[in-house]
Order: C-alpha cells, then structure tokens, then sequence
C-alpha cells in the first residue's frame, strides 16, 4: 500500500503539462523581485526611446530650418521664393514617409517648426508661411492616408512653439494656423473638418472660438 501511495505524485507529475510544471517549479517567493525589475527594464526602455524620439525630433528641425534659412539666402529673394522653398520642403518630407510607410505624424511638428524658424532667420513672413504650411500639411497628410486631425494638431503645436522660441506673436500664430487647418480640411470633406477641429479645440490651448468662428455654417433646415 506505501508503494502505492509514493507513486501517485509521480503519476501527477507525468500528467502535468510543460507549463504546469515550470509554474509549480518557479519558486514563488521571486515574484515580487522579478515584478520590480521588469518594471524597470521598461522604464528605462521606454525613457530611452522617448530621448531618442525627442533627439530625433530636434534633428529633424535643425535640418529643416538650416535647409530652409541656407535656401532662401542663396536665392536672393526671400519674399519671391518663401512658397516655392516650403512647398519643395513639405513634398520631401511627405515623400519620405512614403517611402518609409510611417512616421509623418512624428516628424510633421518638427518639419513645420524648422520652417517657420528658417523662414524667421531671413526675416520673412511668417504667418503667410505657416497658412501656405498648414493647408499643405493637412491635405498632404489626407493624400497619404495619415490620420489629418492628429497631424494638424503637431503641425499647430510645432509652429506655435517656433513662433515663441523666436518671439513671434504666439497667439497671431494660432489663429492663422487653426483657420488654416480647418480651411484646408474643408476641401478634403465634412468628416475632416470635424476631425481637425475636434481635436484642435480640445488639444490648443485658447483656441476654442478661434475655430468656432472658422467653421463651416450649418444650413437651416427646410
């Protein structure tokens, strides 16, 4: 009967599965231990591609305001080439994440923001630029299928903040840049228009009734 009894667990064990038995064999009082380190491996993780995503970023704007500013005065005419530097400049950063699939939404803050702080070094204008630069963005974000609402928010908030970093008039930014954005979703259809504003009344700060008065009038009903 003793013999018996010593081979049941056996028999259990052999009945258990691969994951059963690594479970039943991990010792549990480790738990708490192996919790705490994995936590930390992914904070730091997640830290590490955070800083490079913001490295990145900044590369991206010093790129692209050396690029614009180094254009424009070898050109000899700020005003006459502003649009035609800008444009070439947002083709090439759509061009980009085509070819690479991805990416528009995050570098779409920084390339607005170096051009509108290249434009602001040769002392041109830089509200015309940052309607001409909104409108295509938003539209060139619908033509590649990005998601327009979110790209217009970090285009918005790239050129904001170039406006202050190089004392420009913040607030005369947002309002060209809102209008424009919400102008240019316009063009693509209602459920764009509704997407930018949405998420750029909840997301810029003080521009609630710079985009109301930018939206479309509803007709009255018959």
């Amino acid at each position: 009967m003793a013999e018996k009894r010593a081979e049941r667990p056996k028999k259990k064990e052999m009945e258990m599965s691969p994951g059963e038995k690594s479970y039943a064999e991990t010792p549990r009082t480790d738990i708490k231990a192996t919790m705490g380190e994995a936590g930390a491996t992914v904070k730091e993780g997640v830290l590490s591609g955070l800083k490079g995503i913001n490295e990145i970023e900044t590369q991206i704007v010093t790129l692209v305001k050396n690029t614009v500013s180094d254009t424009l005065k070898a050109t000899g005419s700020v005003a006459d080439e502003t649009v035609n530097v800008t444009k070439d400049v947002l083709q090439g950063a759509f061009k980009a994440a085509e070819e690479v699939g991805t990416g528009f939404l995050l570098s779409s803050k920084s390339v607005a923001k170096g051009i509108i702080m290249g434009v602001s070094d040769v002392g041109g204008d830089v509200l015309s630029v940052a309607k001409q630069v909104i409108r295509g963005t938003v539209k060139g974000a619908a033509e590649i299928g990005a998601d327009v609402g979110q790209v217009a928010r970090r285009t918005v908030d790239g050129m904001i903040e170039a406006a202050r970093e190089t004392g420009a008039n913040a607030e005369d930014m947002a309002k060209v840049t809102v209008n424009g954005a919400i102008e240019a979703a316009g063009s693509i259809g209602n459920t764009a228009v509704k997407a930018v504003r949405d998420v750029l009344v909840n997301a810029v700060e003080g521009v609630k009734h710079i985009a109301g008065t930018a939206l479309p009038k509803e007709k009255p009903r018959q």
